[in-house]
C-alpha cells in the first residue's frame, strides 16, 4: 500500500475494523512518513458477461451501469451513496442467479425495479433510455402504468391493515 502523502510503500495496519458496506476498514501508519491514512478495502467478485441485445458479449462494468444511474438521478435527492448501495443491491440479485452471462435486458429491468423504490422520477428518466422511448406516448404509457403500480401496492397495504395514500 503506497502512502498517500509520501509515496512510501510500506505502511503498518493499525486497526481493523468489518463495515455495515462488507468493507474493512483499515487505519494505517507510514513507515517512511509516519503519517497516518485510511483505506477501505472490498472484495470484488463480480466476473460475469453482459449479453446485449445485437448478441456481443462484454465484462459487466460497474462504472457503466453508475453513469446511467447518476445521469438519471442528476438533480433528483437520490445521493451518490444511495447510487452505490443500489448498485450492490443490483450486483448481489444478479450474482445470486449463479449465471456466467446475464442479458442487458436482465440488467437492465433489475436495476430499474430497485430504481422505481427509490425514486419515481429517475425510474423514468432511465426506463426512457433504458427502453428506448421514441415519442409522448411512450412516457405517458410508462407513467400510467407506474401511477397503476402505485395505486395497486396502496390497495394492497389498506387491504392488509396499513392506511391508504388515496
Amino acid at each position: 500500500m503506497f502512502c498517500p502523502f509520501c509515496n512510501h510503500r510500506e505502511s503498518r495496519v493499525l486497526e481493523s475494523r468489518l463495515t455495515t458496506e462488507n468493507s474493512v476498514r483499515r487505519r494505517r501508519e507510514c513507515e517512511g512518513c509516519g503519517k497516518r491514512f485510511t483505506t477501505f478495502e472490498k472484495l470484488e467478485v463480480i466476473q460475469f458477461l453482459v449479453v446485449k441485445r445485437s448478441g456481443i458479449r462484454e465484462p459487466y462494468t460497474r462504472e457503466k451501469l453508475r453513469a446511467g444511474l447518476s445521469r438519471a438521478c442528476a438533480k433528483t435527492t437520490v445521493t451518490a451513496e444511495q447510487i452505490d448501495d443500489l448498485m450492490d443491491n443490483v450486483e448481489n440479485e444478479l450474482m445470486a442467479s449463479g449465471r456466467r452471462e446475464v442479458s442487458a435486458s436482465m440488467l437492465g429491468e433489475t436495476a430499474l425495479s430497485a430504481l422505481s423504490r427509490l425514486d419515481q422520477v429517475a425510474y423514468v428518466r432511465f426506463a426512457s433510455v433504458y427502453r428506448q422511448f421514441r415519442s409522448i406516448e411512450d412516457f405517458i404509457a410508462e407513467l400510467t402504468r407506474l401511477k397503476d403500480e402505485e395505486i395497486s401496492s396502496s390497495a394492497t397495504a389498506t387491504v392488509s391493515g396499513g392506511k391508504s395514500k388515496l
